[in-house]
């Protein structure tokens, strides 16, 4: 018999064990914010009920946790990431490098990498902005609020931004905010809010993102302007005469030449694209690290 919700959540922990660690803070995010919205509703009135008394009949409902964990593995297999990472069969090395072309994964790794200036910017700005404000009104009494709603908008940015890693990356994220506890008291949330390293976790993720975000943004567009420039460089310099670099001065390029600058300008940008891939996994995982509670 489970007495207590944090018994029945130990024991759906237990049950996940071995599956994705996103799914798992899913289900007990889930299971917690049920388990707890009902046993409030059942116990207030009836000073005489204890937990385990009132659990009972919410968890027959709900389910066991065996059972909530089997629905739970169910529901992964049905729903993979946006971009899945895609199966090829045994092909040469040639063909596997030029493959990347159609690669959905790559390419939704350039468009976050491509992406990375903007949102970093904003996590950035934000989370200096919001640090600010809440250190400077720490001492009025609008401090603890301000700090408080702070927190809470470094959560939900923190979600959306798992949410965008997934779609783009292919990156199993959270899909649920965490639960903090709606019964509870402002003060008792507050204080849940304050004491969770995943907060502060994400604080230092959205941080980050600024210096990150800029230099990713920055060597995709670099890369990809050079593999477009050198392939498109034989109507660049045929139409419009221009040169193919102007540092200290114009160099035109032989005209023997320039076939092999396109050539080298086709090849580069599978070339980016292989970077790019290989970029968003090593971030998928690192973000994973620090937005997933373990």
């Amino acid at each position: 018999m489970i007495m207590s919700v944090e018994e029945y959540l130990e024991k759906l922990r237990e049950a996940l064990r071995g599956c994705d660690p996103a799914m798992i803070q899913d289900a007990l995010a889930d299971a917690e914010e049920h388990l707890r919205n009902s046993l409030e509703g059942v116990v207030s009135g009836r000073t005489a009920t204890t937990e385990a008394d009132a659990l009972r009949p919410i968890i027959e409902k709900y389910g066991t946790p065996e059972e909530v964990a089997s629905a739970y593995r169910e529901m992964e297999i049905r729903f993979s990431p946006s971009v899945a990472a895609p199966r090829h069969k045994l092909q040469s090395s040639r063909s596997q490098f030029f493959a990347i072309l159609t690669d959905a994964r790559a390419w939704g790794s350039f468009l976050y990498l491509l992406l990375g200036l903007l949102t970093g910017c904003f996590y950035g700005l934000w989370t200096l902005f919001g640090t600010s404000l809440s250190v400077v009104s720490l001492p009025l009494i609008i401090g603890l609020p301000v700090l408080g709603v702070f927190l809470l908008s470094v959560r939900a940015i923190a979600l959306m931004e798992g949410r965008i890693v997934e779609a783009l990356l292919g990156v199993r994220m959270p899909r649920r905010p965490l639960f903090l506890g709606e019964g509870s008291s402002w003060k008792a949330r507050f204080k849940s809010l304050v004491a969770d390293t995943q907060t502060w976790k994400s604080l230092g993720y959205l941080f980050l993102q600024f210096p990150l975000g800029s230099i990713y943004s920055f060597v995709t567009a670099l890369l990809f302007g050079i593999s477009l420039k050198c392939a498109l460089y034989p109507v660049w310099n045929l139409v419009f005469h221009r040169p193919l670099v102007n540092l200290f001065r114009p160099y035109f390029p032989p005209g023997w030449l320039i076939p092999l600058i396109s050539l080298a300008g086709c090849l580069f940008l599978p070339l980016t694209l292989h970077v790019a891939k290989r970029v968003g996994s090593f971030h998928g995982r690192y973000a994973k690290t620090l937005l997933v509670r373990r």
